[in-house]
């Protein structure tokens, strides 16, 4: 695919891995649509950096059951979609409202923004869903199961919207940055489990994205940007 000239969504684009994929379709000459929920002096910041032109700022609450609704209806059409926003706790409390959060923002909303991209009157696309490496562990919390779930339905898309030359991808990462709320944090024990030893590199990851998105022979594929963490239990 060449992107010159293309439209690409990237949900949580403002700041971190969401920024590094807006980056790095930019570079290639795609308009680049940062969405963002309450960052948006990042975004901005992403914004006036961006080469190229045709880039903006869509602002969404994603816990809001009609968020995608409301963000496609100030898109327009697009080419790629990179569903890259998510919910996530360092230390999650396990409660009724917070399980919900996780659902909704990580797997509802997501999956809705795929059934208005498939809507589209578009010859061709991709979707690129951000899940987790730890969809591979023995892990059963709210998170990780949201994140499944939408591994499961990259997948589904992939085969039903295949005759239309729609595809639907995922990347995986493992350890990459700091979790926000330990900015400071080297990720020793984490890194531990890691048989590289080093956490993915960001630069990696978006470039990980931006393949499944180019190639067009690819559908249907879960990619691990996690430095093989996905080859071991934990």
């Amino acid at each position: 695919m060449d992107f010159k000239g293309k439209k690409v969504l990237v949900t949580g684009g403002s700041r971190r891995g969401g920024a590094a994929i807006a980056m790095r379709f930019a570079r290639e000459g795609a308009s680049i649509l940062i969405h963002t929920c309450s960052h948006i002096d990042e975004a901005q910041m992403l914004l006036a950096a961006l080469p190229g032109e045709g880039h903006q700022i869509l602002c969404a609450d994603f816990s809001r059951a009609d968020a995608a609704e409301k963000l496609f209806a100030g898109a327009g059409k697009i080419d790629v979609l990179v569903n890259n926003a998510s919910f996530f706790r360092l230390h999650p409390q396990n409660t009724a409202e917070e399980n919900q959060l996780f659902r909704q923002i990580n797997y509802e909303t997501p999956k809705k923004l795929m059934e208005c991209f498939v809507r589209q009157e578009i010859l061709s696309g991709c979707v690129v869903n951000i899940l987790d490496a730890a969809i591979w562990s023995n892990r059963h919390d709210a998170y990780t199961e949201s994140r499944r779930a939408l591994g499961d339905l990259t997948l589904d898309f992939a085969l039903r919207y295949a005759a239309r030359d729609l595809r639907f991808n995922a990347v995986a990462p493992g350890p990459m940055l700091p979790p926000v709320e330990l900015p400071d944090s080297k990720m020793e024990k984490v890194l531990q489990s890691v048989p590289l030893r080093r956490p993915a590199r960001i630069t990696d990851y978006a470039d990980a994205v931006f393949f499944l998105a180019q190639c067009e022979s690819v559908t249907g594929a879960i990619l691990p940007v996690d430095g093989g963490e996905h080859l071991v239990e934990f």
